[in-house]
């Protein structure tokens, strides 16, 4: 008997059928990867194998059985055994699985307890070596911290341990790499990998990143508006697509050996920065996010800005527009010593849910650049938010619908109008593409590089995800702890990088051939042992 069987499997909701007549399986020890757009039916059916629909009023209709339980027709006792013990999910938002007033040892505990019915002494016991287990350093001590003492890989890590703590049979996965940069997914990929090929169990991983899933997998499964598209071997699926959607989500995926860019006037400077320098707190327990760090930004040029979570990137892009205030430094737009809010440099933010105020139309939201430069005759205003909407993809009919009613591509359509209506000469673009599927990620890249060409906008573009800022950027610059480590022409800095930073940014990054991210794996280990 396969550890997981699917047969038939459909969920609707109301009138909606996100998962339309899949079927699968999994054996013990193997790995399968879902992968499709957002939207496309892949966590709904990862919450199936769990059970997880039962009494949200979905409509669940086929066959589920995994290790050995029928999930469809099991009773309640049976799902609660079910779920932690021979089968456990990571979810993509840790924050959000992890109770914030808890230590992170004590909640792995009391999974286990609910379990294995152990003293409490020895769940304690249990959740420090499964911390311990999947790399969390000084576990015993660590294991007294709560969420927010951790660092978004550690309480990845800290998810998977709360997995692990009693051995299951099967790990789902659902995008558990999505918001981390790419040294902590690619260790996070190296450590459910160990995992697998120690403990034997299997896995299943839902992931929109094409690269994540020849990293992780056997087979790959794909899939569009809940159906099958195609499914195989990882080696056969990437390697010599069979049906036209998968060549596009391939294509749409971005690659170090793509050709960058061709450069920009190297004459007309329109952004400078001087000895950038931004420190929070006083004291002893003052830190230096940004540390002399100077820069030029010509017309019509895109600057990428790459480096981990923490290396300062947010808050330089925050400097340059004016949101900060530097600790020390200066700042020049257009030749001319500028401080405090410049309308001439604008940003795009990496959420646009948070960015956007659910309460006010989106129409409403773009026009507020518009009544800040003077505009009063409304109908003047709703006429240019309505050119806004359809220039970046949208229609003006829009105007009147909230944030919630948009995808999070269309989203982020949105807060790039809202950019434009101020006539900026600079976008400062913070991780704009991080939260997307790479389908759509490309669309909005395309519209940030088409836009730039037409209105000559210089961009400053910040991410964490150098295959992004090699395909759209004229130069780079590689930031760590505050510094910029190493900047030029992006094709010489990822064709001969000479800072040791660099190199390991570029070793962690996915590859699309499986037997290209086995030997980078394999590199990566050697890296560590050393």
């Amino acid at each position: 008997m396969s550890l997981v069987d699917v047969t038939g499997l459909s969920v609707e909701f109301g009138a909606l059928r996100a998962v339309d007549g899949l079927s699968f399986s999994l054996e013990e020890g193997a790995a399968l990867a879902l992968v499709g757009e957002s939207g496309s039916g892949k966590s709904t059916v990862a919450s199936a194998l769990l059970g997880l629909h039962r009494g949200t009023g979905a409509r669940v209709e086929g066959t589920v059985e995994v290790a050995g339980t029928d999930v469809q027709r099991a009773t309640d006792e049976e799902l609660r055994r079910l779920r932690g013990g021979s089968a456990a999910m990571v979810f993509q938002d840790p924050l959000s699985s992890l109770d914030p007033y808890y230590a992170i040892g004590d909640q792995i505990a009391e999974v286990y307890r609910v379990h294995a019915r152990v003293s409490r002494r020895a769940a304690r016991a249990r959740a420090v070596q499964v911390l311990d287990r999947v790399g969390i350093p000084d576990a015993a001590r660590r294991s007294r911290s709560r969420p927010h003492e951790f660092s978004g890989g550690m309480r990845q890590r800290a998810l998977i341990a709360m997995a692990l703590a009693c051995e299951p049979r099967l790990l789902i996965a659902d995008e558990p790499t999505t918001a981390l940069d790419v040294t902590i997914q690619a260790q996070v990929l190296d450590l459910l990998h160990t995992l697998r090929e120690e403990t034997g169990m299997g896995l299943l991983l839902v992931t929109h990143d094409v690269g994540v899933a020849a990293e992780s997998v056997d087979e790959v499964l794909v899939m569009r508006h809940g159906r099958t598209v195609e499914h195989g071997p990882v080696v056969d699926v990437l390697g010599s697509p069979a049906q036209p959607y998968t060549r596009e989500l391939l294509a749409a995926v971005p690659r170090l050996d793509a050709p960058h860019k061709a450069s920009a006037d190297p004459d007309e400077v329109v952004l400078e920065a001087t000895g950038l320098r931004r420190e929070f707190g006083r004291g002893k327990g003052a830190f230096t996010a940004v540390d002399d760090v100077s820069l030029t930004l010509r017309r019509g040029e895109t600057l990428g800005i790459v480096g981990e979570s923490g290396s300062g990137k947010t808050t330089l892009g925050r400097m340059l527009v004016g949101l900060l205030e530097p600790t020390a430094g200066a700042l020049r737009f257009e030749g001319r010593a500028h401080t405090g809010v410049n309308p001439a440099v604008q940003m795009v933010f990496q959420d646009p849910v948070s960015s956007l105020n659910p309460r006010r139309s989106v129409g409403e939201s773009i026009a507020d650049p518009l009544r800040a430069r003077g505009e009063r005759h409304e109908g003047r205003i709703r006429e240019r938010v309505g050119e806004l909407l359809e220039r970046v993809g949208l229609e003006a009919a829009h105007h009147d619908r909230y944030p919630h009613e948009f995808s999070g591509g269309q989203r982020q359509r949105v807060g790039i109008a809202r950019a434009l209506a101020a006539d900026p000469r600079v976008i400062v673009c913070d991780e704009p593409v991080s939260a997307l599927d790479v389908t759509t990620q490309a669309h909005v890249v395309d519209l940030l590089g088409e836009l730039q060409r037409e209105l000559g906008l210089a961009l400053v573009f910040v991410a964490h995800d150098l295959a992004v800022v090699r395909q759209v950027s004229d130069r780079v610059a590689v930031m760590r702890r505050g510094r910029i480590v190493e900047e030029g022409p992006v094709g010489e800095v990822y064709e001969s990088p000479r800072d040791p930073y660099t190199r390991q940014l570029l070793a962690a990054v996915p590859a699309l051939d499986p037997q290209a991210a086995a030997r980078r794996r394999a590199q990566r280990r050697e890296l560590a042992a050393a």
